[in-house]
């Protein structure tokens, strides 16, 4: 997984913190889940505001 993989990261956040609300999650919190992701291999410095805000809005989606 890369950071390029924003459903595919959202869809493993749902199903690691299924009773997080998405809405609450910091983006330093955000940033350090997804690098913890089991399968993700990208450069850790790429994750940024954009990336997060992405992620968590793809999450959000996902959560419903």
């Amino acid at each position: 997984m890369q950071w390029s993989d924003i459903h595919e990261i959202a869809a493993a956040l749902y199903d690691k913190y299924p009773d997080v609300s998405p809405l609450v999650v910091r983006f330093t919190d955000l940033h350090n889940w997804v690098v913890d992701l089991d399968g993700f291999d990208d450069d850790h410095l790429r994750g940024g505001e954009k990336v997060l805000e992405a992620i968590q809005m793809a999450w959000i989606e996902e959560s419903k």
